[in-house]
């Protein structure tokens, strides 16, 4: 009997994580089996042992995921990178960061961006390559590249830190990256209470103290996070579709069909419909 429910869940989590990364380029990495989150924060914890991306690698891996005009753009500008003088590379790879973004692509991105930053340290180019590194830790499956992503996250929030020590958004991403695998769990969960206690409608920092609370089974807290957010923050499907899972684990069906119908109707989206659809069915 445990087993079952134990599978249920399973497959209600990752069910819920992939629509919502497929709709919402999410902040963090979503609802996961615990078994794969040990393994994951293992891989990371280890992740300088991990050997570097090749960037030409990712670029090829990336091109065959987008139209070939737009890697036919992709390409010219990274010749044009290649052949430019140090003086030129890092407005193209500017250039490129924002290519790759444009076409969801965050792992080439987020490595271009990076490359922007180590060329001019300031904020802004920290903060973003670390936001960028984390959408790609949340975009991909290969546990390696995972690995290395999130590590750049959790440095490049950190130097971000280092230059503004009071910045909510470096210190909720690199609150992030610590849950995620890069350190103590709980040290992470500190800092991302800690920019609630600052700003009670940081939108990010309650949405990660959320999903953490599902991921761990806290299910009451989860039902009270998600609450607030849509009620005093901002009505979202991913924090609909998140409230919905901690009340069906709490065999509270009502609310969770109720949770589910309205992300249905906030995202207007095929894939949601069907599988708000089929969920509502169940629980009926």
């Amino acid at each position: 009997m445990l087993n079952s429910i134990r599978k249920k869940q399973v497959f209600l989590i990752a069910a819920i994580v992939l629509l919502v990364g497929f709709l919402f380029t999410r902040d963090v990495k979503g609802l996961v089996k615990k078994e794969e989150e040990e393994t994951h924060n293992t891989s990371a914890a280890q992740a300088t042992e991990a050997p570097a991306l090749s960037l030409e690698e990712v670029s090829t891996t990336a091109k065959n995921l987008i139209s070939t005009t737009s890697a036919k753009e992709i390409a010219q500008l990274e010749t044009s990178y290649q052949q430019a003088g140090s003086a030129e590379k890092t407005d193209l790879a500017q250039q490129l960061a924002q290519k790759w973004d444009d076409v969801e692509q965050a792992i080439p991105s987020a490595m271009y961006t990076e490359i922007v930053a180590l060329k001019q340290p300031n904020f802004k180019n920290w903060l973003l390559t670390g936001e960028r590194s984390l959408r790609a830790f949340d975009t991909t499956q290969d546990t390696l590249v995972q690995s290395v992503m999130l590590q750049k996250a959790n440095i490049a929030f950190t130097k971000a830190l280092e230059i503004d020590s009071t910045s909510n958004d470096a210190k909720t991403g690199l609150g992030v990256s610590i849950v995620n695998g890069m350190g103590a769990p709980m040290q992470g969960i500190a800092m991302l209470m800690d920019v609630v206690k600052k700003d009670p409608k940081n939108l990010k920092a309650n949405m990660n103290l959320g999903m953490f609370a599902n991921k761990s089974g806290q299910f009451d807290k989860a039902i009270i996070r998600f609450n607030y957010i849509l009620k005093e923050i901002k009505e979202t499907p991913d924090a609909y579709l998140h409230l919905a899972f901690a009340y069906e684990n709490l065999d509270q069906k009502k609310e969770a069909i109720n949770a589910y119908l309205n992300a249905k109707k906030l995202a207007a989206n095929p894939t949601i419909t069907t599988f708000v659809d089929k969920k509502v069915a169940e629980l009926k």
